[in-house]
C-alpha cells in the first residue's frame, strides 16, 4: 500500500473537487460571451472567485486568476517599479523573477531578521517592493508578515506575500496582514494543478503580462479555464470549512519527529524552534544523502521529498537551508515530510519502517 507524504509538493485532488470539475466540463460557453451559455460560465467563475476571496479575507474583485503560483509570483514581482527586497528563503519563482533584488537574511530558525530588514530598507534608496512568503514550502516556518508589511509601508514600499503553502493551513486575513499582493495556488489545498490566483490590494496598479483580451478586469488576458477555476473555488470552500481540523496534523508531525529523533538522535530538525505549519517537517542527517533516502522510501512505497518540487526531478542542495546556516552536508541530507487531508497515524509507521533501517545501516558501516 502506497503512503503519500508529499502534500507540500501537491495535495491529492479532493473527491468533491473532482466532482465539481467534472460537472463544469459540461459547461459549453466562453465566459466572455454575452449569451446564456457564456453567462453560465461566467457565473461559475464568479462563484469560485467569491470562495477564493473568502479563504483569505479578500474581496472578490481583488482576485486575479492565473495559471498557478509561479505565474502569480511573477505577476506580483512585475508590479514593482523600482528596487525589490526579498527574504533569503523565498521560493525560486520569486527569486528568479527578481534576480537583482536585495536579499534580507533569516535567522538560524528560518524567520526573517527584522532588524537586518529594517537596515536594508533604510539604506537601499527606498525600495518599491518587499517580498516575504507567509510559510516556507520546505521547512513550514511561518514568517511575521504583518510586521514586515508595517516596516515596508513605513519606508514607502509595497509588500508581496507568497501564501501558496499557507492558504488552507492557516487562517489568513489579507487586509489585516497589511500586504498589497498575495499569491495562491489551488493544488496545494486539494484543488487542481494549473490554476492559481494573485490577490491585488487597492494601492497596486497591476501591469498585465498576458495581453490580448479584457479578462480578469484587464489584468490577465486569456480565456478562463472554467473547470480548473471551479475546482479551485470548491477546494477553497472546503479548506475554509476544514481549517480547524487541519490543525490536527500537528499531532502527526510531532509524533513523526519524536520517533525520528528517538531512532536517530543525531538528526537535525530545521525550523523546529519557530512557528511552523502543522503539517511540515524537514530534517537531515549528515552522511546520508537526500537522494538515497528519497529513493529508498519510494522503493518501499512511501513518497517524501528532498525539498521543493521545482527542479525537474533533480535533488539539489536547498538554498533555504543554506540561508538558515545549515552545513553543506546537512543541506545534502535533508528530506521533507508533509501531511495533508488524507494522512493517517499509520502513515508514520510505514515511514519509520522504511526510513529507520537506512540509519541503522549507516551507523553499522
Amino acid at each position: 500500500m502506497a503512503t503519500y507524504l508529499d502534500y507540500n509538493a501537491t495535495a491529492p485532488v479532493k473527491p468533491a473537487v473532482a466532482r465539481a470539475m467534472a460537472e463544469a466540463l459540461g459547461v459549453v460557453g466562453n465566459a466572455s460571451s454575452v449569451h446564456g451559455f457564456g453567462r453560465e460560465a461566467r457565473r461559475r467563475i464568479e462563484d469560485a472567485r467569491t470562495e477564493v476571496a473568502a479563504l483569505v479575507g479578500a474581496r472578490p474583485d481583488q482576485i486575479v486568476f492565473t495559471s498557478g503560483g509561479t505565474e502569480s509570483n511573477n505577476l506580483a514581482l512585475g508590479a514593482s517599479r523600482g528596487a525589490v527586497v526579498v527574504a533569503a528563503t523565498e521560493h525560486v519563482s520569486v527569486l528568479a523573477a527578481a534576480p537583482t533584488a536585495l536579499v534580507a537574511p533569516v535567522r538560524p530558525d528560518g524567520v526573517i531578521d527584522l532588524e537586518a530588514l529594517a537596515a536594508l530598507l533604510s539604506g537601499s534608496g527606498r525600495p518599491a517592493l518587499v517580498a516575504v512568503m507567509l510559510a516556507n514550502n520546505e521547512t513550514g516556518v511561518i514568517q511575521p508578515v504583518g510586521e514586515v508589511a508595517a516596516l515596508a509601508r513605513s519606508q514607502g514600499a509595497a509588500t508581496h506575500s507568497d501564501a501558496i503553502q499557507a492558504a488552507g493551513k492557516l487562517a489568513i486575513d489579507f487586509p489585516a496582514l497589511g500586504v498589497d499582493l498575495m499569491s495562491l495556488s489551488a493544488h496545494k489545498l486539494g484543488g487542481p494543478q494549473g490554476v492559481g490566483a494573485l490577490v491585488v490590494g487597492d494601492r497596486i496598479e497591476l501591469a498585465p503580462r498576458a495581453l490580448g483580451g479584457g479578462q480578469e478586469r484587464r489584468r490577465r488576458a486569456g480565456t478562463e479555464a472554467v473547470p480548473a477555476i471551479v475546482g479551485f473555488g470548491e477546494a477553497a470552500r472546503l479548506a475554509r470549512a476544514e481549517l480547524a481540523s487541519f490543525q490536527r496534523l500537528s499531532a502527526l508531525r510531532d509524533e513523526l519527529e519524536r520517533r525520528v529523533l528517538e531512532s536517530a538522535p543525531e538528526v537535525r530538525l530545521h525550523g523546529g524552534g519557530a512557528p511552523r505549519l502543522p503539517n511540515t517537517s524537514c530534517f537531515s542527517t549528515a552522511g546520508l544523502s537526500s537522494e538515497v533516502q528519497v529513493i529508498a522510501l519510494d522503493l518501499a512505497g512511501v513518497a517524501a521529498s528532498a525539498g521543493a518540487a521545482c527542479s525537474s526531478g533533480k535533488v539539489e542542495p536547498s538554498h533555504v537551508l543554506r540561508a538558515m546556516g545549515a552545513s553543506e552536508s546537512e543541506t545534502r541530507s535533508a528530506i521533507r515530510v508533509s501531511f495533508g487531508w488524507g494522512s493517517r497515524p499509520e502513515d508514520i509507521d510505514r515511514f519509520m519502517a522504511a526510513w529507520a533501517p537506512l540509519h541503522a545501516r549507516r551507523r553499522a558501516a
